[in-house]
């Protein structure tokens, strides 16, 4: 059992190592390309947030973005999140403050891992006003992460399974219907999965945290996750 466990944790390790190129892909993106572009607050459609993950920028979902905004939906970045550091119940009242900023309603959630942790404590205890209708998360660690335990860095190992904040949001059961998780087949940053007990649970064929952003399926499973509850609201 042991070896087992050795053999599993090194599979998962190696596999997190090929991942990683492709989060950096999305940096160098950042660094060549950072601002947000006029046009993406522009849209006759329900509006759209983007929450990145843990030391993301937006930059990471820009694919996305970019399509939602194609397809008529106002696109807006939380600038103030930075590189996303910050403890979730912190991140999320930051959001809260863009959405009562900006007055925006009607708002789906479109995110990236931690960002989806934000997402669904925003619908849970944030949004004290109905601003937020949906969430639409891309492997997110609903139920943490037992990789988290190996992190150094402190706004990692906030996901452990057994942290405070993400126990209490995995009880908290009464939002999972407004949520879409987005999951790849196999995320080794997630042993857990993204599966979301109540929520609506989409996998797509990939393999990787990050590779899962550049699949060029993502973007438009995105837009139809959006707009097929625009349908039946």
């Amino acid at each position: 059992m042991a070896g087992q466990t050795q053999r599993s944790f090194a599979r998962t390790a190696a596999a997190i190592a090929r991942d990683f190129p492709n989060a950096m892909r999305f940096r160098a993106r950042a660094a060549r390309d950072w601002a947000v572009p006029d046009g993406f607050a522009r849209g006759s459609k329900h509006p759209v947030v983007i929450l990145p993950g843990v030391y993301e920028t937006w930059h990471y979902l820009r694919p996305v973005a970019e399509a939602l905004n194609v397809a008529g939906h106002p696109v807006h970045i939380v600038t103030t999140l930075g590189f996303n550091h910050r403890p979730i119940p912190d991140s999320a009242r930051q959001v809260w403050e863009c959405l009562r900023a900006l007055d925006l309603r009607e708002v789906t959630i479109v995110a990236h891992s931690k960002g989806g942790l934000i997402g669904k404590h925003l619908l849970a205890h944030d949004d004290t006003e109905g601003r937020v209708r949906r969430v639409v998360a891309i492997a997110t660690p609903f139920s943490g992460s037992r990789m988290a335990y190996y992190a150094i860095p402190r706004a990692v190992r906030a996901f452990r399974p057994d942290d405070p904040v993400v126990a209490s949001l995995l009880v908290e059961r009464s939002v999972n219907s407004r949520i879409t998780s987005i999951a790849p087949e196999w995320d080794p940053h997630i042993p857990e999965t993204s599966r979301l007990e109540g929520a609506r649970n989409v996998t797509l064929p990939v393999v990787g945290h990050f590779r899962i952003l550049l699949d060029e399926r993502l973007p438009q499973l995105v837009v139809d996750e959006v707009e097929r509850e625009e349908t039946t609201t």
